[in-house]
């Protein structure tokens, strides 16, 4: 067996254990008492970033719900290392923006992208803004005029404008912080201990409030709700004209094995084909991922595990020669109908399981339980023709401009992130003549 895959559960198991993060939350929060503080959340706000743009909407009245300090830094954009693709990032997160915004009741309209001039005075209002205790006050208006390209000459007249020097030095700190704390991107909360990346996320810092007693009256419901896939009646059934479900994912990705079942449930229900289009890694295509990066994603999705009652957390790593097997073996499968069952038995046993992939026993296993043949599986093994399949995947999914997995193309929607199935699941219900109501005539079934 390789040591990677006798340690790698070990460690994985020690950064995504609930009961060693309960017990960091309850010891934060008895030395929160003891030194009599206030609940505080720490948010670090990007000035081009669309959301920042919406997370600055919400949060105003997450704190006047909770009674919480929230406490705001300036950062630049995130390094290179995490942002390899950055022009596609960019590029991508304007549409996403725009698409979830009205889910969450706001508004984003980028009518283009904004100028570094236009970054530059909105960071030295808002730096002022900060000065004063006026962030909120002032957040929403810049995000609003940097993104229609209107003058903040109206922003600058009321909260002000700080020095170059004096903005320069409050990004330097804001990014030694976030850095310091273990983050890399805008829009994130941090929470005692414990970091939430935009509104995807701020439910669950919500719930968290909540637990602690905090938003009396609230009955649990949330500022923030995430949009949840409703399974419900369609007008018609798909035919030829109906395109394809596609799903983009990696054997290596954590975020692909939330997902992939849910998919598969999504495109059953509505009677959509669905086409598997596999990619490597990341790092196995040269783009580096950082042990901050890692240790963020292990913990959020062990969070997003939780919630979609998944078993999660008893990883080993299958970076290297046990995902090319995999992708070979799945390639190998297209035409067997297992495909997907393949996909599925693979990414839960090395991401909930500790199964060891690059051995024999391991992968014969993963097959036999996805209803395969061991002797066609090593025959597939031997066939590298799933390279190329790969690779015609990666470029199609980069011509959408996305770059990350699991992303999904459905008609006219390209869409990148677990998060976004409610979005894919739209898209199929607006091309079947369906109805995204919870009214419809049969009560629709909720997909976490």
């Amino acid at each position: 067996m390789r040591l990677r895959a006798i340690i790698g559960p070990t460690v994985a198991q020690s950064i995504t254990s609930t009961r060693r993060r309960d017990a960091r939350r309850r010891r934060f929060e008895a030395e929160r008492i003891r030194r009599g503080r206030p609940h505080e959340i720490l948010y670090f706000h990007q000035v081009d970033d669309p959301y920042s743009a919406l997370m600055v909407q919400k949060l105003p009245e997450v704190a006047a719900r909770y009674g919480v300090r929230i406490t705001p830094y300036l950062v630049p954009p995130p390094p290179d290392w995490a942002a390899p693709e950055r022009t596609r990032l960019e590029s991508f997160s304007r549409r996403d923006a725009a698409l979830i915004a009205p889910a969450w009741g706001l508004d984003f309209h980028a009518v283009r992208r904004p100028s570094m001039a236009d970054v530059d005075r909105g960071q030295a209002v808002l730096q002022a803004a900060i000065a004063a205790g006026r962030f909120f006050e002032a957040a929403s208006g810049v995000a609003r005029a940097i993104w229609s390209g209107q003058a903040l000459d109206q922003a600058a007249a009321v909260f002000g404008v700080a020095s170059a020097a004096e903005t320069e030095a409050a990004l330097a700190a804001g990014e030694r912080l976030r850095h310091r704390l273990g983050h890399y991107l805008g829009a994130m909360l941090f929470h005692a201990g414990e970091w939430y990346w935009g509104l995807d996320r701020l439910g669950d810092l919500e719930a968290r409030l909540q637990g602690l007693g905090l938003g009396a009256g609230a009955g649990g419901e949330l500022v923030a709700e995430r949009p949840r896939v409703r399974l419900g009646e369609v007008a018609r059934t798909p035919d030829a004209q109906t395109p394809a479900l596609e799903m983009f994912l990696s054997f290596r990705s954590p975020y692909t094995w939330l997902a992939i079942d849910r998919t598969r449930a999504l495109a059953r229900h509505y009677g959509v084909s669905l086409r598997l289009r596999f990619v490597l890694p990341m790092v196995m295509r040269g783009l580096p991922v950082p042990a901050a990066k890692r240790n963020y994603i292990l913990r959020d999705c062990m969070r997003e595990a939780e919630r979609l009652q998944l078993p999660f957390g008893r990883v080993a790593d299958p970076v290297g020669r046990p995902v090319e097997r995999g992708l070979a073996i799945l390639h190998g499968a297209a035409d067997t109908g297992r495909a997907p069952d393949f996909a599925s038995s693979f990414l839960r046993g090395v991401f909930a399981e500790g199964v060891d992939a690059g051995s024999d026993r391991g992968l014969r296993g993963l097959v036999e339980r996805a209803g395969l043949d061991w002797r066609d599986a090593q025959d597939w093994i031997a066939d590298e023709g799933w390279r190329s399949v790969a690779e015609d995947n990666r470029r199609a999914m980069f011509a959408e401009d996305l770059w990350g997995v699991p992303s999904f193309r459905f008609g006219g929607l390209a869409t990148w992130g677990q998060d976004r199935l409610w979005l894919v699941g739209t898209a199929i219900v607006d091309s079947l003549g369906g109805t995204r109501s919870n009214a419809s005539p049969v009560t629709p079934r909720i997909l976490k």
